[in-house]
Parts: C-alpha cells; sequence; structure tokens
C-alpha cells in the first residue's frame, strides 16, 4: 500500500507540474521577475540621476556661495577704502579750514595792531602839538608866536604821519 501512495503521488505531482508548464506558469512567474527587475533597475536609474542632479546643484550652490563670499569681501574692502579716502578728505577740509581762520584771525591782529600804532601816533602827535602851543606861547608873544607856533604844528604833523 505504500507503494502505490508513493506511486499515485509521484504521478499526481507529474500532472501537476505537467499542467503547470503547460499553463505557462513558469513564463509568467519569469516574466513577473523581469518585471520586477526592470522596475528595480529604473529605480536605480532614477535614483543615480537624481544623485547625479543632486550633485550639480550642490556644486553649483557651493560655486554661488564663494562667489557671494569674494563678492562681499570685495564689497568690504571697497567700504575700507572708501572710508580711508572720506576720513583723508575730511582731515585735509580740516586743515585746510583751520588755516584759513588762522590767517582770518592773523590778518585781524595785523589789522588790530596797525590800527591801535595809528591811533597812539595820532594821540601822540596830538599831544606833542598841544605842548608846543603851550611852550612857545609861554616863550614868544605876539604874531611872531602865532606864526612859529602854526609852524611847529604843521612840522609834527609830517613827521608822525
Amino acid at each position: 500500500m505504500l507503494a502505490d501512495a508513493t506511486f499515485w503521488s509521484l504521478l499526481a505531482l507529474i500532472v501537476f507540474l505537467a499542467i503547470v508548464v503547460y499553463m505557462g506558469v513558469p513564463r509568467l512567474i519569469v516574466s513577473a521577475l523581469d518585471k520586477r527587475a526592470d522596475a528595480i533597475r529604473s529605480e536605480l536609474d532614477e535614483a543615480r540621476r537624481l544623485r547625479e542632479e543632486a550633485q550639480a546643484l550642490l556644486a553649483e550652490y557651493q560655486r554661488k556661495a564663494r562667489e557671494a563670499e569674494k563678492e562681499a569681501e570685495d564689497i568690504v574692502s571697497q567700504a575700507a577704502r572708501d572710508a580711508e579716502a572720506l576720513s583723508a578728505e575730511a582731515a585735509e577740509r580740516i586743515g585746510e579750514y583751520v588755516a584759513r581762520r588762522t590767517k582770518m584771525a592773523e590778518q585781524k591782529i595785523a589789522q588790530a595792531e596797525a590800527q591801535a600804532l595809528q591811533e597812539v601816533r595820532t594821540r601822540a602827535a596830538d599831544l606833542a602839538i598841544a605842548a608846543a602851543e603851550r611852550i612857545l606861547a609861554a616863550r614868544v608873544k605876539g604874531d611872531r608866536a602865532t606864526e612859529l607856533i602854526e609852524k611847529s604844528i604843521d612840522d609834527v604833523r609830517k613827521r608822525l604821519n
């Protein structure tokens, strides 16, 4: 009985395998596996393509970052140069302003000195004239005195002015 069951099991297995082969199940399995392999391959290709795009974008962003950093450095250095130029210009203007103000002050001082000197001379002349008049009036009398006084006054004025 054991041999009969084994025989019939073997026969059923062979029939089953024949039906499976006849129905094309192996082709379906191979076809399904091929489709799955193609899908995996296309996903890998897509992933590779996306990776390459990401690397290209990363390289571009790194390049732009370097350019932006260089541009920022250029802007900072230009600002430093501009600040130095403005500082030098401001120092020059301040120097010119101080020189102008000093010159004006010196001119005013010289003018005041000249005016004071003129006033002293005028006052001295007036005092000398008055003194000469008194002395001559006391020593000389008459027409001769008037003539001498006027001549002396003219002499003093000419010499002092």
